[in-house]
């Protein structure tokens, strides 16, 4: 009895110690490095940190957490000023001037120690800020940096740092892979699940300043007094951690909910119905945020229902919200059956002229890309157009298009290139991120023990709040931290995963949509390959509307003899893609349809091509599993294990990607496969008979 009674203990201790991904990069484990360790306790013997509202208390929270984990001994901060403590956590301090005050704004930090002998200083000019400092420093350590003689001034490039959950009130995931929606309704507003205090604690370590709870395609039931209150709840506890809740606003809430008879925007009675409703809100949620839009896009009601513009629409939310200092962020993602037009074309169409327009407090939420998130897609053409209105950048951290919840594919690369296209609107060197006032990401959260479904997920959350709060940081750079705060700082893994995750977009992109190729994933739920789908209602909604291959070749032909959605960028911009001489190969097909037997820059034709970089995803999946599998004895079983069944799974499903793509181009193109290459294991029709119709976040 005393044996299994051991065994059982044993066994439940291993259960508590296992490594599930629940703590994200918030793993505060003992340092490893003793004397590294001993000169870290040494430096922060004594800390100061007074004051204790609800952010204080949240920072001295943290960094007793994180100190005691990481020297592996009770660490406790007193409430009360001490001048001799080694580490002063102070708002406004002494020792920095007013001027250099002044430059932190409201959310910036200093980190200074001149010496060994100086104590070191946190300082900044608000309660949040102290507390992205006490995160900031957190980092250090677990990085293993020298935190002697800092001089370290941080302060966010954007103002609003998003998160937008796509979660449905009946806790569906709208394009999510990883459960089920983290707000549970049912329980709110009595019930505090420990899951948002942690989830407040991550966004608020990277930045994220801001939240919008509720799906995109709005339910107007989050408006009424029951829902705001549980909001209200949410609200409460995200305050101290700096973060403000926005919610998604049916266009049609006046009808569904207010019982009038019509949304109009210019309607007297709508108008005030909404200013009557952002006064209910705003005496329940002091400092909400705000709301966000999605109208006249995909069957979403709008201003245009009543023949009005984006304008108005945005306008009449905007003058509800103004006197409260809130903002309506209004999303550009529009395009229509209607229109015959190019989809590329048709929000920079519809939102071109509406430049200054928009109220001060109107964000127009722009897309990376003109199509939807696309694996890699030229930047939007309206960034950078819109001079006379603040623009967000709407990314997607959930892998809608890239993988879904089984593909380790690390976003950072994508968001940067973007951010770093130069869109040429003030000469040269205007870059996208040049034009921001905002950054959201579509969330990738829910209920899996680990947040992301995939673990490598969480690289891509954490890379979104660190771009959000300085889009010049690198994504090596980025990973890295991301790797040392989740892993270890052991050098060989460190260098090895950040290899992998460098490469692993630009894999995804040669077994999915090679050389330009885009929106090419089957239809509705986007899981997997569809090239051959052309029999949807909507034109725009079929896969072969997009890489129009044929008997000649293959690519949208968007220069002047075709759509001419390259007019909509500054000539400059344009002028490397108007050329397939010039036009780099990752948008050749982007942009022109070429002959299958085109000459690429590598010497291969564009059959060959396409089937050379088909067969090179695959083959650098396998280098991917190659490189994970070595890292086995410097890793936890749990999360080895997690990853290395899901990157067997990547492996089989790039297989069906290149075989399945590879078959429906052959059968139009007629030419062969060459035979250096694997050849398909089923038939076109095999592939083409495949059903998904439970899959996830659909």
């Amino acid at each position: 009895m005393k044996v299994n009674l051991l065994a059982l203990l044993l066994l439940l201790f291993s259960f508590a110690q296992a490594e599930d991904g629940y703590r994200l990069w918030l793993r505060y484990d003992e340092l490893k490095n003793k004397s590294l360790r001993n000169s870290y306790e040494s430096r922060l013997a004594s800390i100061s940190l007074p004051g204790n509202s609800p952010t204080l208390q949240v920072a001295r929270k943290e960094l007793q957490m994180a100190l005691s984990g990481l020297f592996g001994k009770t660490v406790r901060i007193p409430e009360s000023r001490n001048l001799q403590a080694v580490l002063q956590i102070e708002k406004s301090s002494a020792r920095v001037s007013e001027r250099e005050l002044a430059s932190l704004g409201e959310e910036g930090f200093l980190i200074r120690s001149s010496s060994s002998k100086t104590p070191l200083l946190i300082t900044a000019n608000s309660e949040v800020g102290l507390l992205y400092g006490v995160f900031y420093l957190i980092r250090l350590l677990q990085t293993e940096q020298s935190i002697e003689k800092l001089n370290i001034k941080e302060v966010p490039r954007l103002a609003l740092r998003m998160l937008n959950h796509w979660d449905n009130l009946d806790r569906t995931v709208e394009r999510g892979y990883a459960g089920f929606s983290i707000w549970n309704w049912h329980t709110l507003p009595t019930y505090i699940d420990q899951r948002y205090i942690d989830y407040a604690r991550a966004n608020a370590s990277i930045g994220i300043n801001a939240v919008s709870l509720t799906n995109v395609n709005a339910n107007a039931t989050i408006l009424t007094q029951p829902y705001l209150q549980k909001v209200k709840a949410l609200s409460d506890l995200f305050r101290a951690y700096g973060i403000k809740v926005y919610l998604t606003a049916r266009f049609s809430a006046p009808v569904e909910i207010g019982k009038l008879k019509t949304a109009d925007p210019l309607d007297p009675v709508v108008q005030q119905w909404w200013k009557d409703k952002a006064r209910e809100i705003y005496g329940i949620i002091p400092d909400f945020g705000g709301f966000l839009v999605k109208a006249n896009s995909e069957g979403q009601p709008g201003p245009q229902d009543y023949k009005r513009t984006h304008a108005d629409g945005a306008n009449m939310l905007a003058d509800a919200v103004a006197p409260y200092k809130g903002n309506v962020i209004w999303r550009a993602f529009v395009y229509s059956a209607e229109v015959p037009d190019d989809r590329h074309k048709q929000a920079y169409s519809e939102f071109l002229p509406l430049d200054g327009k928009f109220r001060s407090n109107v964000f127009v939420q722009v897309k990376n890309g003109a199509i939807d998130f696309m694996p890699r897609e030229p930047f939007h053409p309206l960034f950078g157009a819109l001079p006379k209105t603040p623009v967000m950048m709407e990314f997607q951290i959930t892998q809608e298009y890239l993988g879904q919840g089984t593909h380790l594919v690390y976003l950072a690369p994508l968001f940067k290139e973007c951010l770093e296209s130069d869109t040429y609107q003030k000469g040269k060197g205007t870059t996208v991120a040049s034009t921001l006032s905002g950054m959201a990401g579509v969330s990738n959260i829910g209920t899996d023990i680990n947040w992301t479904g995939h673990l490598f997920g969480q690289a891509n959350w954490y890379a979104l709040g660190r771009l959000a709060w300085n889009h010049e940081l690198s994504s090596e750079g980025i990973a890295k931290e991301w790797i040392c705060m989740s892993f270890s700082t052991d050098p060989s893994l460190v260098a090895d995963l950040t290899q992998m995750m460098l490469a692993s977009r630009e894999i995804l992109v040669n077994y999915m949509n090679p050389i330009g190729l885009h929106h090419i994933m089957a239809t509705g739920h986007h899981y997997g390959p569809g090239p051959w789908v052309a029999n949807l209602n909507r034109p725009e909604w079929n896969p072969t509307y997009y890489h129009r291959a044929d008997s000649i070749g293959i690519g949208f032909n968007r220069t002047a003899t075709g759509s001419d959605a390259l007019s909509q960028y500054h000539p400059d911009a344009a002028k490397k893609w108007s050329d397939p001489a010039t036009c780099p190969d990752k948008d050749l097909l982007w942009f022109h349809h070429l002959p299958w037997n085109y000459n690429m820059k590598s010497g291969r034709t564009l059959w060959n091509e396409l089937c050379y970089r088909y067969n090179l995803g695959v083959d650098s999946v396998s280098w991917m599993q190659m490189v994970w599998n070595r890292q086995q004895p410097k890793l936890d079983e749990q999360r080895f294990e997690q990853v290395k069944m899901l990157l067997n799974i990547q492996h089989q499903e790039a297989k069906w990607w290149r075989d399945a793509c590879l078959l429906y181009f052959q059968n139009i193109s007629r030419l062969p496969i060459p035979t250096s290459y694997e050849q398909p294991a089923k038939s076109l029709d095999y592939y083409k008979s495949l059903r998904f119709p439970y899959a996830p976040g659909h």
